[in-house]
Order: C-alpha cells, then sequence, then structure tokens
C-alpha cells in the first residue's frame, strides 16, 4: 500500500487541491444557489472518485489492501452523478447527502490510516482529514435545520482543511519516495 500511495502521491495531493478549489469556492459566493452547490459537490465528488479509483486501479500490488479505495472511489462517483441526475435536490437533502458521504470517507479514511501507522510516519495527516469528515457529518446531522449560509461556511471551511490535510499527506508521501530513492519511473528495461 506504501509503495502504491509513494507511486501515485501526486493524486493525493490533487485529490486535496481539488477539495481546496471547492471550499474556496463555496466561500467566495456564499449566496450561490442550491443548484450551483449540487453542481459543485458533484463536480468535487466525481473527480475525487475518479482519482481514487484511477489510484487503486493502477497499483500492481496490494489487490485486498486497495479495496476500500475501489469502494471509496465508486461511491463518490455515484453520489457525483447522483447530484447531476437530481439537481433540483433540496438543501436539507443535500445536507444529508454531503452528510452521509462525509462519515463514509471519514471512516474509510481513518481505517487506511491506522493500517498505514505501520508501514510510515505521518500518517495522521489521513487520520487527521478522516477525523474532520466524520466531525463535519456529525455535525450537519445533528444541525440539519441551520441557514443556508452557515452549511455553505461549513461545508468551505470543511473542505479546505480536509483539502490542506491531503496536500500536506502527498506532499509527505512524495518526501517518503524521494528519500527511499525511487525513480520517478519504476518500469524496468526489457532485458537483452
Amino acid at each position: 500500500m506504501l509503495e502504491t500511495l509513494t507511486r501515485y502521491w501526486w493524486a493525493v495531493v490533487l485529490r486535496g487541491a481539488a477539495a481546496i478549489l471547492f471550499g474556496i469556492m463555496a466561500l467566495i459566493w456564499p449566496d450561490i444557489t442550491v443548484i450551483v452547490l449540487v453542481a459543485l459537490f458533484g463536480a468535487y465528488a466525481l473527480v475525487d472518485g475518479v482519482i481514487s479509483l484511477t489510484s487503486a486501479i493502477s497499483g500492481r500490488r496490494g489487490r485486498g489492501r486497495r479495496g476500500w479505495l475501489i469502494f471509496e472511489g465508486i461511491a463518490s462517483i455515484l453520489l457525483g452523478v447522483l447530484t447531476f441526475l437530481w439537481p433540483d435536490i433540496t438543501a436539507l437533502v443535500l445536507l444529508w447527502v454531503i452528510a452521509v458521504w462525509a462519515l463514509a470517507t471519514g471512516v474509510l479514511e481513518i481505517a487506511a490510516a491506522v493500517r498505514l501507522r505501520r508501514e510510515i510516519q505521518g500518517e495522521w495527516l489521513l487520520a487527521l482529514g478522516g477525523i474532520l469528515s466524520v466531525l463535519f457529518g456529525i455535525l450537519l446531522i445533528v444541525w440539519p435545520a441551520a441557514g443556508a449560509l452557515a452549511v455553505i461556511f461549513l461545508i468551505g471551511i470543511y473542505a479546505i482543511v480536509f483539502g490542506a490535510a491531503l496536500v500536506g499527506l502527498g506532499l509527505r508521501l512524495r518526501r517518503i519516495r524521494r528519500d527511499a530513492g525511487v525513480a520517478p519511473d519504476t518500469r524496468r528495461p526489457a532485458a537483452a
């Protein structure tokens, strides 16, 4: 799992950057309509799912370890597609969809961090992202009647903090790969 994560460290950074961009957009335009928020969330979920799925599928070893990443990627893609199929979704339903998604991905990221604990130091960044996801999901479930502006603000802050944690993890994975002396291209030349 560590080899796959360090090889595709850029995918983790890309996921984090997408989350940060989504969060900034939510904060810059707090008066956006629910339709636009649904589209932003759907686009983010699709990008996040494709990146997760691509990272899991492109790894060569540890197929069982990548099962959760594949599940997370498929779930994110399905959630993204659903948000585009029903763009007139209400604010409360969107809130519940985001809450369930945050809880599910948070639990999966905490589980991945626990597994990585034996392989690398700094896995706490992934665990932190997972904990923030779970707390965010719980917060949305506990206070569903919060005003739309407050929800958008929470979503924006969460996405930025979560994205920053992923970018930090991705850069740490890049440093681990570089320090291990792994060449950027691990393909072996054909034997003569």
